[in-house]
């Protein structure tokens, strides 16, 4: 159901209900299982000498704080408003920067940030289904130390089972994601006010004097100790990503009254056991509720832990796919798992990369207090990013004043930016995980932009303009024979290269031709009646402009039958695609550093078929060589 359809129904009580719990599913999977790690590891930095209740009581203000500020304002009131079409994330965020921006310099910075961005939200994406999984099942030591041995295997079945079962698409998991995750956050609360019940002065820990008075006192330790508390908010920027799935006032909603007041409540619960048993320090989360429960809380966090990992796994199709129509991939598998879902996608090889990764972190790494440090600077290195572009965003498209923007966003840009120091201090624990692993996102991103963009300008020096072209045709003598002949080019003013390969080797044009040019938008999705334009060159000669979204899949036969409502005979059966198949060597002086253009050859070799990702029929298409020196 889009987001139009939601609002035009919200007055049905059962459909508002469905919807918040879509959004409990979908949303808030992460964040709703930080409580599983984030308190535990924040008592690390402070347990060697005991634990005082001060300490703890300050840890509690600083995570509270965090809630409030970094995902209850910044995000839920501030950064929700920017929307591209309805649409949220990163990628999103920097199409609206992008188009408000002066400048080609301006444009490169923007470009960067937001690309930054969402290579460490890949390496989010790598690392929430390794420490969420773990986390959960360590459990099982709380229930018996005799598990102990069977975490690491245990959280590895989890997670070959979970990616296993992507092709087969998330629509009937997600029927019961929404219902699960109501019963954890509601049990979180549950078990975080029977501990307060007992010790309400706990609740005091909403004063900002006890966040104020532990950074006073203990200075650097405290300022260690931001690395894990940060883990309090991970999960934030879904809550942005997932807006035009459904709509900005249903996130809020379930934020401000269930997932938040839930949260709070129970890692207050945490911290009133550990100031009673200090022997709960090693999990307070698992030793919050009785004995009884606990294998029942294992089974009730895995399945929330899951929930988590498979919003993160569905987001990484969704910025690959994003990223690949923007121009900074090239062009991979992908399969909808939904007949009227267009956001249900799966790609084989994002899945296989994800989920060796997560294999290689869980081996590695072995217990989820080690992967904490790899995970906060994904998260905060993504924050920073996104603060960034909203400046720019509500700056020149909200018409902020400049102190307003510099002001309002330049104190979140400090907060982030101090969480994200923090954690730079763990790059040798871990936090170099993401770090490697965007650092070669961004070269491979940026190494396939520029050679796409040089390819481009060598295609505009070697190609034949369209109007020169069509002037010398009529005395051309050419024979024209019966059929549809489709050549794609990159750009419209220019002959496409396959045509003129034919016209050499075959001297014969058909009776009518469409030169087919993609355009991808910096918006999520096109009108149905703003795809396709349309004009005619000559008698049998249309130019065809086909406009995506970059959350769109192309699918150009279908668009090119939608011709005949606009007066342009198409029979899909008479019709032949005539595709240019590029071998790229290097030029005798490269105009890209050699590890660059090896690594643009690497991908461009490896990149799925003009064939399979235009999704045009393969017994229609010819393919004619084109050999290009860049």
């Amino acid at each position: 159901m889009n987001v139009a359809a939601i609002e035009a129904a919200g007055a049905r009580p059962g459909v508002r209900l469905g919807l918040l719990l879509g959004v409990l599913g979908v949303v808030y999977g992460d964040i709703g299982t930080s409580p599983l790690y984030a308190f535990k590891a924040s008592l690390e930095v402070f347990k060697g000498d005991g634990m005082t209740t001060w300490e703890v009581m300050g840890i509690l203000s600083l995570m509270f704080w965090s809630l409030v500020l970094v995902v209850t304002i910044k995000y839920v009131i501030l950064i929700m408003r920017a929307d591209n079409r309805g649409e949220g994330g990163i990628l999103a965020l920097m199409a609206l920067a992008l188009r408000v921006s002066q400048g080609s310099r301006m444009h490169r910075v923007v470009a960067l940030v937001g690309i930054s961005g969402a290579c460490l939200f890949f390496g989010d994406g790598t690392i929430t289904p390794a420490i969420s999984v773990l986390s959960a099942v360590e459990g099982l030591e709380v229930v018996s130390p005799e598990l102990k041995e069977f975490v690491l295997p245990g959280s590895a079945v989890v997670i070959l089972l979970l990616f296993l079962v992507q092709s087969h698409g998330t629509e009937t998991m997600g029927r019961v994601f929404g219902p699960i995750m109501a019963v954890w956050f509601g049990t979180l609360g549950v078990l975080g006010v029977i501990e307060l019940v007992g010790h309400p002065y706990v609740l005091q820990s909403v004063n900002p004097f006890y966040a104020f008075e532990l950074v006073v006192h203990y200075r650097w330790t405290a300022f260690v100790a931001l690395g894990a508390i940060v883990l309090t908010v991970t999960g934030a920027e879904a809550l942005y990503a997932d807006m035009g799935h459904f709509g900005r006032r249903p996130i809020r909603l379930a934020w401000l009254f269930y997932v938040l007041p839930c949260l709070v409540l129970n890692y207050f619960g945490q911290g009133a056991l550990v100031l009673s048993d200090p022997t709960a320090v090693d999990n307070p989360f698992f030793k919050l509720g009785p004995d009884w429960l606990r294998l029942p809380m294992v089974i009730l966090a895995t399945a929330a832990t899951v929930i988590a990992s498979q919003a993160m796994i569905s987001g990484a199709y969704s910025i690959a796919r994003q990223c690949t129509q923007l121009g900074f991939l090239p062009r991979m598998a992908v399969s909808h798992t939904s007949a009227t879902e267009e956001g249900q996608i799966y790609l084989p090889q994002v899945n296989f990369a994800l989920l060796l990764g997560v294999l290689i972190l869980v081996v590695t790494f072995r217990t989820s207090d080690s992967l904490a440090a790899a995970y906060g600077i994904a998260v905060t290195g993504t924050f920073t990013c996104t603060c960034v572009l909203a400046m720019v965003v509500f700056r020149r498209q909200y018409g902020w004043s400049r102190p307003l923007a510099v002001g309002v966003f330049g104190l979140f840009f400090l907060i982030d930016f101090a969480f994200f120091a923090s954690n730079v201090l763990k790059v040798p624990e871990g936090g170099w995980v993401p770090l490697v692993l965007g650092g070669a996102l961004v070269a491979i991103m940026t190494s396939w932009k520029r050679g796409r963009d040089l390819l481009l300008s060598r295609w505009k020096q070697d190609s034949l303009p369209l109007a020169s072209f069509l002037a010398r045709l009529p005395q051309s003598r050419t024979i024209r024979v019966p059929g549809i002949a489709i050549f794609l080019t990159g750009n419209p003013d220019y002959v496409p290269n396959a045509l003129l390969h034919n016209l050499k080797h075959n001297k014969v044009l058909h009776e009518r031709v469409l030169f087919v040019t993609v355009h991808n938008e910096d918006i999520p999705e096109i009108r149905q009646a703003e795809r396709t334009g349309v004009e005619q060159l000559a008698p049998g000669i249309h130019r065809v402009v086909i406009r995506y979204g970059f959350m769109e899949s192309p699918n150009i036969p279908r668009d090119l039958a939608e011709l005949r409502a606009k007066g342009v005979e198409f029979d899909p059966m008479q019709a032949s695609y005539f595709l240019g198949r590029e071998t790229i060597v290097s030029a005798t002086t490269p105009k890209m550093s050699l590890w660059r253009l090896w690594l643009f050859l690497l991908m461009a070799r490896n990149a799925v078929s003009a064939t399979e990702f235009f999704r045009i029929p393969s017994d229609r298409v010819v393919e004619l060589g084109v050999r290009v020196a860049i």
